[in-house]
């Protein structure tokens, strides 16, 4: 009785921590370049807020949007073919089902699958967020 009695405790608290949000942090383009040889730092903007996505996760669709709005800044700034490279590089490497720093949902802890956030979800985003200047 005692061994089932610690394995649910276990269980509880693992599930209570799974729910805490890590507060926002963004490695730029990941393993991509930040810009150009010239401009070092062109698209840094667009990734820093597709991380900012990234980072909260959510549904599918809302990673799709993720993916198009980066591709949309990018192509945006006169890199389209980087644009598409981008975009074809974030839909293959930030799936949510890899432990990487830069998956869909990575400021929660891992595994966090697809999902739309909870009320109280929303709110952690919003209290790790009410001091830097992201757009969202």
């Amino acid at each position: 009785m005692k061994q089932i009695l610690l394995v649910l405790a276990l269980l509880i608290s693992n599930g209570a921590m799974a729910d805490v949000l890590k507060p926002f942090t963004s490695d730029g383009c990941s393993a991509f370049p930040d810009g150009t040889l010239e401009h070092n730092e062109l698209w840094l903007a667009c990734c820093t807020q597709h991380d900012f996505a990234y980072w909260q996760g959510g549904s599918y669709s809302e990673r799709e949007a993720a993916d198009m709005a980066l591709k949309e800044c990018v192509a945006a700034l006169g890199e389209q073919e980087i644009a598409l490279l981008m975009q074809a590089g974030v839909r293959v490497g930030g799936t949510p089902f890899l432990p990487t720093t830069f998956r869909w949902g990575y400021g929660w802890p891992y595994p966090r699958w697809y999902g739309k956030l909870t009320e109280s979800e929303q709110k952690q985003v919003q209290a790790l967020t009410k001091d830097i200047n992201i757009r969202q």
